[in-house]
């Protein structure tokens, strides 16, 4: 079984994201979700990216990997580190960068490999996962760019595209919750995990 540390979106750790987590534990893996803003959360993806830019990109990505720094040591077969959006930043840097690494989920986001590293480190597969349509995803290059250079730069890497333009279509507390691809994705994700 696998130990996962999930990181929340920009609308906090809500209990969508706790649910997933708690599915992830229910398949018998050990899973931790660091809190990123103190317990604040909030309704909209506007509100919580004010937020996030009143604390700073920067102090969430370093609060992200002191989280992960403050696991106990004594971990055995590595860190899985998983990523809504916003938590892609944490999640993404310490699957290229933490010596304990085994493996990455970025949901709803990815970021150029370059930002934390030259290329994708051998030995850490990973999944991205987002909606085809999904303007934070998907439009003005970015995040679908960057993950479509990251398949084609390793062939540990795979990319999930679904059919929708929601952005946290995984998280069970929002609007924008899509049951269907969410219930994909989890399937995805935990024969992700069961086969490391």
């Amino acid at each position: 079984m696998a130990e996962v540390v999930v990181y929340h979106h920009v609308q906090g750790l809500t209990a969508g994201v706790t649910a997933f987590a708690e599915q992830l534990r229910k398949a018998g893996h050990t899973v931790h979700t660091p809190d990123l803003f103190d317990g604040r959360t909030f309704t909209s993806i506007e509100d919580g990216m004010a937020h996030a830019r009143e604390v700073g990109f920067d102090t969430l990505l370093d609060r992200g990997v002191a989280a992960a720094e403050a696991l106990p040591s004594g971990i055995t077969g590595g860190l899985v580190f998983a990523g809504f959006s916003l938590g892609v930043m944490p999640a993404q840097r310490l699957a290229q960068t933490h010596p304990s690494a085994r493996g990455a989920l970025l949901l709803h986001a990815c970021l150029p490999v370059s930002e934390f590293g030259a290329a994708w480190p051998e030995g850490v597969p990973v999944q991205v996962h987002g909606m085809d349509a999904d303007p934070f995803f998907a439009e003005d290059g970015g995040d679908l760019d960057a993950a479509r250079e990251l398949v084609a730069s390793t062939d540990q890497a795979e990319l999930f595209l679904y059919e929708g333009e929601e952005h946290l279509f995984t998280d069970s507390s929002l609007p924008s919750y899509d049951e269907a691809a969410t219930a994909l994705l989890t399937e995805r994700v935990l024969t992700f995990l069961n086969d490391l």
